[in-house]
């Protein structure tokens, strides 16, 4: 490109041809979601740094590598959004969603992270999160899952496996933590330098690890079963219980488990073997003790977020019906005079059959050169204005798709004949 100004290193313009597929997507997931009864909230992308450090710990590689933090010009510490968890915790307690009330809430909306860029990884990406709080229950984390399976259903999404697993409470994940601090140490030598990082920071996440050369000893850790409280049991045996009785498949994965201190009790995630490394399309889990943790009231918590740009890789082209974003119809104008009647008949017929995708032909030329753009438009109707047409005020009516005459058609009547050849 020369000298010409590029987009951001692993920040991807999404083109004309790819937005059907994510309009699908994002309508099926936003609908069923309304389904169940969810609603809204729209967060801002950029909150105080404060607010993730606080979430996602001093030390995390999210907080000290990842994120895009600035000084604005008030000297306050501004960052581009990681996530949404935190942001949408902060708007529940600023404004009151929790006073005697259990909302279940969506958003969607870029996110930000200085990652290394590769496949199902970039800089920007894009997710719909959804948060429900004041339930403490296995069921409302049954819901959540129950919910991923129908969207995924009518997305026309195949072959995502379930992962489930409990963390337990604070009490818990320290026992477990000390265990795992003893075990790795006691195996320093084998152990990488993103480990010993790890180690150091947040030892659950070498169980995350896909090192090969650490696979076996990660096998021989010792398991957050091990160490788990009789409530985390039963909530995490009942939930496994609701899933068998919605006839969802899972596998529970004693190594799933969360770089983030917030998560509590439920994990899970939807994993898909048609992304390579980057498999997990969706996540989520409890978090308990977050809400309280910024200052809110004591609110039991749990969500999950999904990855639009690794959704998209995984939708059947014929599910996100490319063919709806096409014109139907392109109305080819002779000249300068006939452009006001041609406005009016286009939106007459968009009064009239609000479904009609309709495309005038705008910036003049011949006839020849606009039958060209019709034909390439992919419209299967061209309707044609010409000097004649404008006297005896018809219009022509030529199929651009098989076989079939070019015909002329009253200006009163288009609407019913395009609404019978079109189906609208």
């Amino acid at each position: 490109m020369g000298n010409n100004i590029q987009a951001v290193r692993g920040m991807h313009d999404i083109l004309p041809e790819a937005t059907p597929c994510w309009q699908f997507l994002e309508k099926t997931v936003q609908d069923i979601l309304h389904q169940y009864g969810y609603r809204e909230i729209r967060i801002p992308i950029l909150e105080k740094t404060e607010l993730f450090e606080r979430s996602l710990g001093e030390q995390t590689d999210i907080v000290t590598k990842e994120m895009y933090t600035f000084t604005d010009r008030n000297g306050d510490s501004l960052t581009l959004r990681p996530e949404g968890t935190a942001g949408c915790v902060r708007a529940g307690i600023e404004h009151g969603l929790y006073q005697g009330l259990a909302p279940r809430l969506w958003y969607a909306g870029p996110m930000f992270r200085h990652e290394r860029p590769q496949k199902g990884r970039t800089r920007q990406f894009h997710q719909i999160g959804v948060e429900s709080f004041g339930l403490h229950g296995p069921d409302i984390d049954a819901e959540h899952i129950i919910m991923c399976a129908r969207m995924w259903k009518e997305l026309g999404i195949n072959g995502l496996t379930l992962e489930i697993n409990t963390l337990g409470t604070d009490a818990t994940r320290r026992k477990y933590r000390e265990a795992l601090v003893d075990y790795f140490q006691s195996h320093g030598d084998q152990l990488d330098e993103e480990s010993r990082t790890r180690l150091a920071k947040n030892p659950l996440r070498i169980l995350d690890s896909k090192h090969p050369p650490l696979q076996k000893l990660i096998a021989g850790a010792p398991a957050m079963n091990d160490y788990l409280d009789a409530e985390s049991a039963e909530h995490f045996s009942r939930l496994k219980s609701l899933l068998d009785s919605a006839g969802i498949t899972y596998t529970v994965n004693p190594r799933l488990v969360r770089g983030l201190d917030y998560y509590n009790k439920t994990v899970f995630e939807w994993i898909s073997d048609r992304l390579g490394a980057q498999g997990t399309v969706c996540a989520g889990g409890r978090y308990d003790g977050l809400v309280k943790h910024f200052g809110g009231p004591a609110t039991p918590a749990a969500g999950f977020a999904m990855g639009l740009e690794r959704l998209t890789e995984l939708i059947p082209e014929a599910s996100a019906d490319y063919a709806a974003r096409i014109p139907q119809v392109y109305l080819i104008i002779a000249d300068d005079a006939g452009i006001p009647a041609g406005i009016r008949i286009a939106e007459e017929l968009r009064d009239k059959l609000p479904g009609l995708r309709l495309l005038m032909h705008c910036g003049g030329g011949g006839f020849k050169s606009q039958f060209k753009k019709a034909d390439k438009s992919g419209a299967e109707y061209a309707l044609i204005l010409g000097e004649n047409e404008l006297q005896t005020r018809t219009i022509g009516i030529k199929p651009l798709r098989g076989e079939g005459q070019q015909f002329e058609c009253a200006w009163t009547e288009l609407h019913k004949t395009l609404a019978e050849r079109l189906g609208n």
